[in-house]
């Protein structure tokens, strides 16, 4: 739990649970895996010490106390177990029910809920719980190519939300969001109240970061940031990560390069080199609180 993060869409960071285990190749190389392992395992003062990263564990101390999110005053964006999946199958119901029940408690905040079990997700949401949706907890999938957006946009399309959110990190492939949600928005609108808002409302974008890390085409990030104006959805690109492109490039050997076959040329100039402009534009777009 941190009350301050370095992730660009978002303020702080609070993990009532802990651990996970990779689903789709977005996981191939995790950062949160990465991280644990390198930094917090080996650390006699972190929950983390001695555990492997699939671990799964619940923290319910966290859902009280003066470190927790209900002691702070200042409102913020928090994104709820950035170092796990709060739908993941080893957390019990009655757990994830406690952690919206205790997000219900913190209107001042804004909690950012990610997940790639987007069904059991949406099996808790609309039959199990059947909640109201709380206005200030944003519900989103992570996707990374376009069979994981097929599967889990259709899936959150069809959950209670005031705001839904999808972010394409890291993007390893071009994304038709268009078709999911042209398929599954009409649906939706006949199976949710006019008040559950069945859109998508913000769409993040970025490429992997890490030793390992794998490129990001330019024209994937392009087409999300198109298809969003066009839709009127707002678009936040959070990051290049470890390649950047340069058309400049007309051949180059080696790992530090990289050829798409269409001939666009990316070189590996770190993360904070290659930045988060998209064609010289910072993208930093977010919905509309609902109150």
């Amino acid at each position: 739990m941190a009350d301050k993060s370095a992730i660009e869409w978002t303020d702080a960071t609070w993990s009532p649970v802990t651990g996970c285990d990779p689903i789709s190749a977005g996981c191939k190389h995790c950062y949160a895996k990465r991280e644990v392992e390198i930094r917090w395992s080996k650390n006699p003062k972190s929950e983390w010490f001695g555990r492997p990263f699939n671990d799964v564990r619940c923290h319910p101390e966290k859902l009280a106390g003066a470190r927790s999110p209900l002691a702070w005053k200042r409102p913020r964006r928090i994104f709820v177990c950035p170092r796990a999946d709060l739908f993941h199958d080893a957390v019990p119901t009655g757990f994830i029910r406690a952690v919206f029940d205790f997000m219900a408690a913190c209107p001042q905040h804004t909690f950012q809920v990610l997940t790639k079990h987007a069904a059991r997700m949406q099996f808790l949401l609309w039959s199990e719980f059947d909640w109201q949706p709380l206005p200030n907890v944003w519900i989103g999938v992570s996707v990374e190519d376009q069979a994981a957006a097929d599967e889990r946009i259709s899936l959150l399309l069809q959950t209670p939300a005031a705001v839904r959110w999808v972010s394409a990190e890291p993007l390893l492939g071009s994304l038709d969001l268009v078709n999911p949600l042209g398929l599954w928005r009409v649906g939706a609108k006949r199976l949710l109240a006019p008040n559950h808002y069945p859109d998508i409302n913000w769409v993040v974008a970025g490429g992997e970061s890490g030793p390992n890390a794998r490129p990001m085409h330019p024209s994937w990030a392009r087409s999300l940031r198109d298809q969003c104006t066009k839709a009127g959805v707002p678009f936040l690109f959070k990051q290049w990560g470890e390649w950047a492109p340069h058309p400049e490039i007309k051949d180059a050997g080696g790992s530090l390069f990289h050829c798409f076959d269409d001939g666009t040329w990316m070189q590996r100039d770190g993360k904070k080199a290659a930045g988060r402009l998209l064609d010289g534009v910072l993208h930093d777009e977010y919905p509309e609180a609902r109150r």
